[in-house]
């Protein structure tokens, strides 16, 4: 089974998963339109696919630990999940407050759910900046993968975000809380775990 689902998986460009993304993102601000506060519902669905996409960007390398080898799509869907953020934000900062900048600094020195979302989306972009493999040869393999570390807390803070936003704590929120800090919890013992073995 594992077999048929791997070769599968490199039978599939990469680039399938910006196609993907951008006909979703097209979607969801379609989908936007018919509702009653087009901006909110925007703002809100953005938000919760980015959220979506790098928690799936997270489990990539988790899979491959039970031989499931997804990593030619990970740049793509870290990628993705970025741009979701970004459109959310920028929905929040155009649509939401019409580029009204005194009242934007204000919310984000005084709102703890914007900060904490924006902590997360200014660790998303050194991220984004480096998906490449110019940046990686330049940086060289381990100030890259130490860099990109980056991605557990900076989708850990957005997951915090979600959580806040809602003032009231759904299993929806407690479900993306959970999975983010699984993933990191797995990493680090894997990590530890590694360590021990080679001391």
């Amino acid at each position: 089974m594992l077999n048929v689902l791997n070769q599968t998986a490199r039978r599939i460009p990469a680039y399938t998963i910006y196609i993907a993304g951008i006909a979703l993102a097209a979607w969801v601000i379609y989908s936007s339109l018919s509702t009653p506060d087009p901006a909110k519902v925007l703002e809100r669905d953005l938000g919760t696919k980015g959220l979506q996409i790098l928690v799936a960007t997270l489990c990539i390398t988790p899979l491959r630990w039970y031989g499931i080898n997804l990593l030619k799509f990970r740049r793509a869907l870290g990628l993705m999940g970025f741009m979701f953020i970004a459109l959310h934000l920028m929905t929040w900062v155009v649509l939401d407050l019409a580029l009204r900048w005194s009242e934007i600094l204000t919310e984000l020195t005084k709102r703890p759910f914007i900060i904490v979302g924006m902590l997360a989306f200014v660790a998303l972009i050194p991220l984004a900046m480096t998906s490449n493999n110019a940046m990686v040869k330049r940086l060289g393999a381990l100030r890259w993968k130490r860099l990109h570390w980056l991605a557990y807390p900076a989708t850990l803070a957005g997951a915090v975000h979600f959580v806040m936003i809602g003032k009231v704590y759904t299993l929806e929120s407690a479900l993306y809380f959970a999975a983010v800090a699984g993933l990191l919890i797995a990493r680090r013992l894997k990590a530890r775990k590694k360590a021990l073995q080679t001391a």
